[in-house]
């Protein structure tokens, strides 16, 4: 019987220690993060799996699961680049986000008719063909995409515009368009970024839920840099199916791709 407890008791450490090592491991280093929606289509897809690059930035009270960390404002920080893709906590939904940085502290933000204005200047967008994906639900959550070429039938292709963006400091990556709105989210107010605050943006314009709405309207408002979770460097895994062992639906182009 005490061999029995003994074996037992071993099993319990072994579990504990294991438990322990991977909660520092994601806390400290890299934090798995699975991409649900298509916001940020076409650099990251429905079904990416990427890891989240802890040190990038620093912790805070956030860094940790359950915002455990006894971590008053943040230690070891170091703020993200114009165009970093980013992990954040949602300040009032405590749901994790992923979007890219578009404005800094005292930068200026404003789209008019879909295109960036930063601090009064436009963001040049150069034509670069158009993404196309089946139209059909996508991912766990089932969502169907939006579509330049609406309507489209279940199974037929969706298109969207593709641009180059290049920021004002030089960094370019992809955006893509549905359509121009008269009002949001291709025309906004100018927004202010505050002291301490970041502005993001998906990179699927149309079809993302970001900083061009207020957190009161459900939106994501101007995040504090204490909500940034890390930044994303690269996808390790995809899959196009609901379930990550549905292998026929893995996507291997996009294996140890990064991103930019």
């Amino acid at each position: 019987m005490a061999e029995k407890n003994d074996g037992i008791m071993e099993t319990v450490k072994t579990i504990f220690w294991a438990l322990l090592i991977a909660g520092v491991f994601r806390s400290v280093f890299f934090q798995p993060f699975f991409i649900p929606t298509g916001s940020m289509k076409d650099t990251l897809l429905i079904g990416d799996f990427v890891f989240v690059n802890k040190m990038a930035y620093g912790y805070s009270k956030y860094s940790c699961p359950f915002s455990m960390c006894p971590i008053p404002g943040r230690i070891l920080g170091s703020e993200p680049e114009r165009g970093d893709i980013v992990v954040f906590r949602h300040p009032t939904l405590n749901t994790d986000y992923v979007k890219r940085v578009i404005g800094l502290p005292g930068d200026r933000v404003q789209m008019k008719e879909g295109i960036l204005y930063l601090n009064g200047e436009a963001a040049a967008q150069v034509p670069a063909g158009t993404f196309e994906e089946v139209f059909e639900r996508q991912g766990s959550f089932g969502t169907v995409p939006k579509c330049a070429n609406a309507p489209v039938g279940e199974g037929g292709i969706c298109v969207k515009d593709r641009f180059t963006e290049t920021l004002p400091d030089g960094v370019s990556h992809d955006v893509l368009n549905v359509e121009t709105y008269p009002g949001m989210p291709d025309n906004t107010d100018v927004y202010t970024v505050p002291a301490g605050h970041f502005f993001f943006m998906g990179d699927n314009r149309d079809n993302s839920t970001d900083s061009r709405f207020d957190q009161r309207a459900g939106g994501v408002g101007m995040v504090p840099f204490d909500y940034l979770l890390g930044r994303v460097d690269r996808v390790m895994f995809s899959a196009a199916g609901k379930r990550m062992v549905y292998f026929w639906t893995w996507r291997s182009d996009r294996f140890f791709k990064k991103v930019e």
